[in-house]
């Protein structure tokens, strides 16, 4: 089995389709999303309108949640709440019915799928360091955690008793191990590298890869900026920050 994982795509219409573009040369079974499908760019209805087209399980991210007003936006930094209070409005009712209907975790062949953590989903923490995936690893029993959120890629493997930290880009999925992996974000990258990040979980070759592609960087930027939201929240996508 091989599933194409995405994850806050944050209504990037330009990253989102192009790594739908990139995915259809794969060999992909099923397609899974970690969430935050809406927030900070200019095409929430097209982002939703295409993921359900193509994803056969999403998991409701900070954003999304935010957007439909299950979770307060008193957490969100002031531009984040611009641009949700701008997404609200913008949203269609049935996209807004989709995304209230999204779980806050699923199961999937031993594979926890939950935005940000599995020890409350719902309070939207962040796992950053060893000390936070140490404690984040007794909150779940599947082999694999999978999580987005902080819009950087990253894993961390519970390996015989310790918890140790893993960068690159491969990760091999060995017996005895237990894995936190952030696949990181379709639409809005952190980690200094402005290309749109996703991943592919290969179950017969036991590992995890992450990818890259490019994508217009500029258009979706310029449609942040001419929909009058912040320009800090297009300026940030050309540096992947």
């Amino acid at each position: 089995m091989r599933y194409a994982l995405v994850s806050d795509i944050h209504s990037n219409l330009e990253a989102l389709t192009a790594v739908a573009d990139t995915l259809r040369g794969e060999r992909i079974d099923k397609y899974l999303c970690l969430g935050d499908v809406v927030g900070y760019a200019a095409n929430p209805n097209e982002s939703i309108d295409i993921l359900k087209g193509f994803a056969e399980a999403v998991v409701l991210g900070n954003h999304d949640s935010a957007a439909v007003g299950t979770t307060s936006v008193e957490g969100f930094n002031p531009l984040a709440q611009k641009a949700i209070s701008w997404t609200a409005e913008e949203l269609t009712r049935q996209n807004k019915e989709y995304l209230e209907s999204l779980p806050d975790t699923l199961t999937i062949d031993d594979c926890l799928l939950v935005h940000s953590s599995p020890s409350d989903p719902l309070m939207w923490r962040y796992i950053f360091s060893i000390d936070d995936a140490r404690m984040e690893f007794h909150h779940f029993t599947s082999r694999i955690c999978l999580v987005g959120h902080s819009h950087q890629p990253l894993t961390f493997i519970q390996y015989k008793g310790r918890v140790i930290v893993h960068t690159g880009h491969l990760i091999e999925i060995e017996e005895g191990n237990r894995y936190i992996i952030n696949v990181g974000s379709v639409g809005q990258p952190r980690d200094m590298d402005p290309r749109a990040t996703y991943a592919l979980y290969d179950t017969e070759r036991r590992t995890v890869e992450i990818k890259r592609v490019e994508y217009d960087v500029h258009a979706a930027r310029d449609k942040i900026v001419q929909a009058g939201l912040p320009h800090f929240l297009g300026d940030r996508l050309l540096v992947g920050r």
